[in-house]
Formats: structure tokens, C-alpha cells, sequence
């Protein structure tokens, strides 16, 4: 999102300067490829943490600020910027994963709104919130907002909610994902040998994204997320029909590349899957390696003839590539992106659904795959466009603020 959103803008702000908060550490600088070239950047730390000493902590930044600043590299940043874009993960405006996180997604938000510093809140999904304290602080900001937008109709109408009778329709907008902008790469490194063989005898090609998140943790998929579905038999059961009853192949593409060991690893999940299909994995399913960017994941996702993801910018990259897609959805935000380009039937939801089900719509969902990429053709070019448009009109509103 952050590659989507800088590389749009810079296509009708050609001189901006940017500053990506991070959960790194301290200053550094870097560059983003886009289209028109190389764009400089710096990365700076900005993160919640209980090391409240160190410069990165946000509760620091935010006295600091208060402060005018003193040493703090991004209270100054902050503070010298013409407006904050704030897009939370794309959907992650929510306490749906717990009070630590909220606050952490939260707190930046609240810091460029007490400075006074413009606040852009680009399209994202607002909600749920569970409890009433979230809801209020989430209203405040998107009071305090110049300028809020959703990415899709249903989070549309919980921003207004937000809003109440505060709502502008000149400033609170609906728009789509930035990352249907993301432009995809071929990758540089060679990809695996067996997929690139599959590539080029044009096999029946299925692209499955895991995600760590919830195969890591299933109590948490049941308790936190109110699955009604077992995550893991849904995967390794639908993974496991595809092979025995079609002559489909199958990558198992990760996306959120956290280290081995910790809960949201998508590799370590897909490793474990590999392992529970045993002899019906050999010759027909490959992994991935978690060694390309975004852009070059997105292109092998482009070369599959379907695709089922639980990650969301997973699937966004491919609707955005054109390739039939479905998605096992853990919260409302997946239905409202799919709805988007006209694919809600392609959402099966755990929460919902039992085992069975998931499995019965996800196969549903492959045997209508050329209904789908043919609906998906006509929804496609308006969307692109409309992300196109909303950016032009983000650089606008950056380029009136004084």
C-alpha cells in the first residue's frame, strides 16, 4: 500500500518529498521504484513500544511534539510536514485485534491531529469497533480529518456513522484499495524451477495464499474471530479435493513474510500444510519463497489461473491483475472490497460458515472461474480508474493546504 500510494503521487506531485514512519529503527533513507523512475525517500521509526526511552516510542514522539519537537527526529519530521497520510494497513482501523494494536494504529492519527498538522485518512475500512471507547477516539479522528476516505460502499456508510452530523461529502469520500495501483514486476531472482516449468506448458495453474495469522493460532480464530469453520481442515481439504479431483497445480504463495516462529508467519504455515498433505503435494504444489517484493508477487499471482487468498492485498493483487479470485475472509472488510469489482459471491466466510460450506463455496467459486474473470473484466477498468481519480484528488487537496 505504501509502494501503491507514493507511486501514484508522485505522478501528479513530481517534487514531493516523502517520510515513511516505520517500526524501524531511527533515520534511514531509501528509494521506491515507480513508474517515473526512482523516488528518494526516508524511513523513520514511529512505533509503539514499552521501551519508552528510545526516540521510535510513539508516547515520546508525542510529548516531544507537544514540544515543539526538542531532539526527536519524528516529532520533527511531523512537525515539518505539510500533511500526515494515514492509511492503517488498509484495515487495521479497528480494535478487532485487540486494545494494543488499536492504540498503536491510533496513537499517530491523534499526534498530527493535536499539532494541528493535516490529516489525510487514505481509503481504508473503518471498523468494527467492539467497544464504545474505540468507537469514540475512531469518531474523533475522523472528525479531525481534512480529508477521510473509505475503500469501499459499506465501510462508506460506517464512516458516516462515524461522522454523524459532521459528515462532508466534499471531504469523506468512498474510493477503492490503493493497491489495485500497485504496478506488478517480473521478479529478478529466478523463480522456483517447478512453476517456471508449469508457466511455460501452460498448466492449469492455482495460486493459494495461507495465512499465518489464523492457521498459527486457531483458538484465536475461534474466539477472536468467532470462526464457526476449522481454518486448517478448510485449507488442507480444499487443497486436498483440487488434487485429487482436477489436474490443477498449486503455488502457495506467502504474504505476510514475518520470521519463522512467530504467530503471523505465512511461511511457517504454508511449510505446515505442505507436510499435512504428505504424497498428494508431490509434483503438483510449490512454495514460494518469501525472497520477492510486492510487486514481484503480484506478478506471479498475474500468471495463475485462479487464485484464493485469506490475506486481503493478497487477493486485491489479483482482481487487479484480472485473474478470478476468491478469498476465506475473517472480518467484514473482504466482502466490501470484493463487492467492489463485482465478485461478492467469491468470499467464503469461516465465520459464518461451517467446514463444509467454506469448502463447497471455494469450490463453487474454481468451477465458475470464467464467470467470474469475465465479470471481473467488465468491473476492472472503472475501478482502476476510480483509483486513479481519488489519488489526483488526494494531490490536490495536499497541494491546497497552506
Amino acid at each position: 500500500m505504501c509502494h501503491a500510494t507514493i507511486s501514484a503521487l508522485t505522478a501528479f506531485v513530481p517534487n514531493g518529498s516523502f517520510v515513511i514512519f516505520d517500526y524501524g529503527d531511527g533515520v534511514r533513507t531509501g528509494a521506491i521504484k515507480t513508474p517515473q523512475g526512482s523516488i528518494a525517500v526516508e524511513f523513520c521509526g514511529a512505533k509503539e513500544t514499552k521501551r519508552i526511552y528510545k526516540s521510535e516510542a510513539l508516547s515520546r514522539i508525542r510529548l516531544a511534539a507537544k514540544l515543539g519537537g526538542l531532539a526527536n527526529p519524528a516529532a520533527k519530521r511531523l512537525l515539518g510536514a505539510k500533511a500526515v497520510l494515514d492509511i492503517t494497513g488498509g484495515d487495521s482501523f479497528t480494535d478487532l485485534y485487540g486494545e494494543e494494536r488499536f492504540r498503536s494504529v491510533t496513537l499517530p492519527k491523534l499526534i498530527a491531529l493535536e499539532n494541528n498538522i493535516p490529516l489525510i485518512l487514505l481509503p481504508q475500512t473503518y471498523g468494527p469497533f467492539a467497544t464504545e471507547k474505540a468507537y469514540l477516539v475512531a469518531a474523533r479522528v475522523a472528525r479531525g480529518a481534512k480529508l477521510a476516505w473509505a475503500r469501499d460502499l459499506r465501510s462508506y456508510e460506517e464512516l458516516k456513522s462515524l461522522l454523524g452530523d459532521e459528515f462532508d461529502p466534499n471531504r469523506h469520500r468512498v474510493g477503492v484499495d490503493v493497491a489495485f495501483l500497485l504496478q506488478k514486476n517480473k521478479p529478478e531472482k529466478p523463480i522456483p524451477e517447478q512453476i517456471s516449468q508449469w508457466m511455460s506448458e501452460k498448466k492449469l495453474h492455482v495460486g493459494f495464499n495461507i495465512s499465518g495469522l489464523i492457521y498459527n493460532n486457531p483458538e484465536a480464530a475461534r474466539s477472536q474471530y468467532g470462526f464457526k469453520a476449522d481454518y486448517r481442515q478448510v485449507v488442507t481439504g480444499f487443497l486436498a479435493k483440487l488434487l485429487k479431483e482436477t489436474d490443477a497445480v498449486i503455488s502457495l504463495i506467502p504474504h505476510v513474510l514475518a520470521p519463522k516462529g512467530e504467530t503471523e508467519s505465512d511461511p511457517a504455515a504454508i511449510a505446515q500444510v505442505v507436510s499435512e498433505l504428505g504424497e498428494l503435494a508431490k509434483d503438483r504444489v510449490a512454495v514460494v519463497p518469501a525472497e520477492y517484493d510486492q510487486c514481484e508477487m503480484k506478478w506471479i499471482i498475474s500468471q495463475t489461473d485462479w487464485f484464493c487468498g485469506t490475506r486481503m492485498h493478497s487477493t486485491i493483487a489479483g482482481l487487479s491483475s484480472g485473474v478470478p479470485t476468491a478469498a476465506i475472509a475473517y472480518s467484514p472488510k473482504t466482502l466490501g472490497v470484493f463487492e467492489t469489482c463485482g465478485q461478492g459471491k467469491q468470499v467464503a466466510d469461516p465465520r459464518s460458515l461451517t467446514t463444509e460450506k467454506v469448502i463447497e463455496q471455494l469450490w463453487q467459486s474454481w468451477n465458475e472461474r470464467e464467470v467470474a474473470a469475465s465479470t471481473l473484466s467488465e468491473y476492472l477498468p472503472q475501478v482502476i480508474a476510480q483509483a486513479k481519480e481519488q489519488m489526483e484528488a488526494i494531490a490536490t487537496m495536499i497541494g491546497m493546504i497552506k
